[in-house]
């Protein structure tokens, strides 16, 4: 059985191998000094949240980070579930769907109108599940670095 609760300082190692392990998915690369500060504020829990997820021999087998904002299209907040990683090894064990609820159970406590979240249009596993808990909203994203 998965448990999922809030990320803690004791998480680290654990949540630092799911991190670069998510990082290294997404073929990309976050600077040390941007993980410490990640971690930072996910610890905070104010505007940055996060969870992890634990397999029935306390293994962490995935995470999930998320965080609210105001928006135009409603007087309430909207919640953007940011990341979402479930080590491959425990993929098809629910474990992704329940990241996705306890964001979901969060946000509706909290009062936010919606969850959403984006991913890569060729990331067929996941889209998979994703197809299944949510709807496709058809949008593309564009971007400017800054």
């Amino acid at each position: 059985m998965t448990t999922i609760s809030r990320i803690t300082a004791e998480d680290r190692p654990a949540w630092d191998a799911l991190w670069q392990a998510y990082i290294t998915f997404y073929e990309s690369e976050v600077p040390a000094d941007v993980t410490e500060s990640t971690f930072a504020r996910i610890l905070a829990d104010e505007h940055l949240h996060g969870a992890i997820a634990r397999d029935s021999d306390g293994r962490a087998v995935g995470l999930v980070h998320w965080l609210t904002h105001p928006a135009t299209w409603t007087t309430g907040v909207y919640c953007y579930l940011e990341d979402l990683f479930v080590d491959p090894g425990a993929r098809g064990s629910g474990t992704g769907r329940g990241l996705i609820e306890h964001v979901r159970d969060w946000a509706h406590r909290f009062g936010a109108t919606k969850v959403y979240w984006l991913t890569a249009d060729d990331n067929a596993t996941a889209r998979t599940l994703y197809d299944k808990v949510a709807t496709s909203t058809g949008f593309v994203q564009y971007e400017i670095e800054l």
